[in-house]
């Protein structure tokens, strides 16, 4: 799995770690945790419309930061579960940006499981760094 939650780091809060080879992978997977701290079977979201975003920021990490957040906002905002279809980062270490197409439906009750609902994404012990093996990123969910 290229996440893992992480119980110690923030008491009322969620955490997970996520890994990659590239930072595509990381930021994948930390979408795929997220939602799954939203909802219990994202496999059952289906892939019924359609966002195209593009984010821009100074630093890596605060483009993952704003990446997360898009999946706060469209769950919040517009009712709205989405997967990544698709996802280019350009330029990471002087001016990153994203272009990303996303893919889901209108949140339904009765074929959603809703798990705990995730307000923010936190900037505490917020991470992005280069490993041995890659790219790594610690997150922590305002729930």
């Amino acid at each position: 799995m290229p996440y893992s939650y992480m119980d110690d780091i923030a008491i009322a809060d969620v955490a997970f770690r996520a890994e990659g080879a590239s930072l595509e992978e990381v930021f994948l997977a930390s979408w795929d945790a997220t939602l799954n701290v939203l909802v219990e079977k994202p496999e059952k979201i289906s892939p019924r419309e359609t966002k195209k975003i593009s984010l821009q920021a100074k630093r890596i990490d605060m483009l993952l930061f704003s990446f997360l957040n898009e999946l706060v906002y469209f769950k919040d905002a517009e009712q709205l579960l989405l997967q990544v279809d698709h996802l280019n980062i350009h330029d990471p270490l002087g001016n990153p940006s994203l272009n990303a197409v996303l893919k889901g439906e209108k949140l339904d009750r009765r074929k959603h499981l809703c798990g705990t609902d995730v307000k923010a994404v936190t900037l505490h012990l917020f991470t992005v760094k280069k490993t041995a093996e890659g790219w790594e990123a610690t997150v922590v969910l305002d729930v």
